[in-house]
């Protein structure tokens, strides 16, 4: 059996909260349990939404909390030269095309219901252009470059969702690879990324389990074997809303300039996750024989009062 070999993915482009920590630790506690490694990767390929100190703020942050990596950090901007070849691989292959449609005039000639990641492309582009050359000729734009998605569903089983199916050509058909730009998309560095480094394990939010089929999909046509998948629920304010990276009772940065001890935080995160009987201050490290995915919440789980609410920074 390969080695259980999972990464701690943060994007700085915003500050970590509690729901990324949760995401973040169950990930840690899994490695653990099995003896395996941990890998911290900073996805910054998106440098127009990137903010400088957050990368180191991100490492500092999960340090804080005591989730030690094994190797990293390592910087997706650093790892371009390998998108490259990828999507040259694919290039070559006839499974990309260049397309110059906008955003609104994909979403102009979809379907009225979109998916959460924008409508669905219609194939506007599939066979109009010989290159990016007559591309950017005929329509004076740069193009995009999308991956050719034909019908047929994609199967694969969760760790924690049990087994699921979609049809990528019906939900969101060709997708962008490479923005004209030349910024190579999530979809695409993240699967190079995950095969190249060996990770046989990807845990992280269910908001992300519509990307697995054209990550597999991609897998599949770039001759890697894909790792296995873990979609676990969000975790929600005391409010019941989506956790956010402004919201300073929250925010791990803002949480370590006021003080706050991080085992109370781990405390916390751990009965988010099902582990019973945990006092009000733990560290990860003292709980990772009692982690058991099957006790994670199915669904959605609420902070609560938070129990540093109010408490104010050392000095004020």
């Amino acid at each position: 059996m390969a080695r259980f070999r999972t990464r701690l993915a943060p994007s700085p482009t915003g500050s970590l909260h509690l729901g990324n920590a949760r995401t973040f630790l169950i990930n840690w506690w899994m490695a653990r349990q099995a003896g395996g490694q941990v890998v911290l990767r900073l996805e910054d390929l998106d440098q127009s939404r990137v903010k400088p100190d957050l990368a180191e703020r991100a490492r500092l942050d999960l340090e804080w909390l005591g989730l030690t990596s094994d190797e990293g950090p390592l910087l997706q901007s650093e790892r371009v030269d390998l998108y490259e070849r990828a999507f040259a691989d694919l290039q070559n292959r006839k499974l990309l095309f260049p397309c110059v449609c906008s955003r609104k005039e994909v979403a102009a000639a979809s379907a009225p219901h979109a998916e959460d990641e924008g409508p669905r492309y219609p194939g506007t582009c599939r066979g109009r252009f010989a290159d990016a050359r007559q591309a950017r000729l005929s329509s004076g734009r740069e193009p995009c470059w999308r991956f050719r998605v034909e019908p047929g569903e994609v199967c694969f089983r969760d760790r924690f969702l049990g087994q699921q199916r979609a049809d990528p050509h019906a939900k969101g058909g060709d997708f962008v690879v490479r923005s004209p730009d030349g910024t190579f998309s999530y979809q695409l560095a993240v699967t190079v990324d995950d095969a190249l480094m060996e990770i046989s394990e990807v845990v992280r939010g269910d908001d992300l389990v519509s990307s697995t089929p054209r990550q597999l999909l991609l897998y599949q046509a770039l001759g890697h074997a894909p790792p296995r998948f873990t979609h676990l629920p969000l975790v929600l304010d005391e409010a019941g809303r989506r956790m956010a990276k402004r919201h300073g009772d929250t925010e791990l940065f803002e949480l370590r300039a006021r003080g706050i001890d991080p085992r109370e935080v781990i405390a916390l995160l751990a009965k988010l996750s099902g582990i019973p009987r945990v006092g009000r201050r733990a560290r990860a490290e003292e709980l990772i024989d009692r982690f058991r995915l099957e006790r994670v919440p199915r669904e959605p789980v609420r902070t609560g009062p938070l129990p540093w609410a109010g408490q104010r920074e050392p000095g004020t």
